[in-house]
């Protein structure tokens, strides 16, 4: 049974920064796609960035690209998602997923290829 667990959301003033965390188990993850995805309130969910686990290629969503960094600590079996300069714009519940089966080489942004789903931390920032 593949768990993902959320941590490090938070209210944070725009220009600062935050650290969120996805705990992940039940498996192993090293042929995953981990990917990180947020909710906005009356938007849909979006993509925000992804990180293939074996070899560390990553992918970002334009609107965050430059500001957030996706990375990963294989030895705790945990994915980063580092957030700087943030915005206003960025409030949001931020989703960790895991993408079990990807095309070689490929990291998507397309979530109905994601098959398993954290519960969502709330990030808030403040202007």
């Amino acid at each position: 049974q593949v768990q993902l667990v959320e941590s490090g959301g938070g209210l944070v003033q725009a220009g600062g920064s935050l650290r969120l965390s996805c705990a992940a188990s039940g498996r192993t993850f090293s042929n995953y796609v981990m990917g990180w995805f947020r909710q906005a309130p009356g938007k849909e969910r979006e993509f925000v960035a992804a990180i293939m686990w074996s070899y560390g290629k990553t992918y970002y969503a334009d609107s965050v690209k430059g500001r957030f960094t996706i990375s990963r600590d294989n030895a705790k079996n945990t994915v980063f998602l580092q957030m700087n300069i943030l915005k206003p714009e960025d409030t949001a519940v931020y989703y960790c997923a895991a993408d079990a089966r990807p095309l070689r080489g490929v990291v998507t942004a397309t979530q109905n290829l994601y098959d398993y789903w954290g519960q969502g931390t709330q990030v808030t920032v403040s202007s």
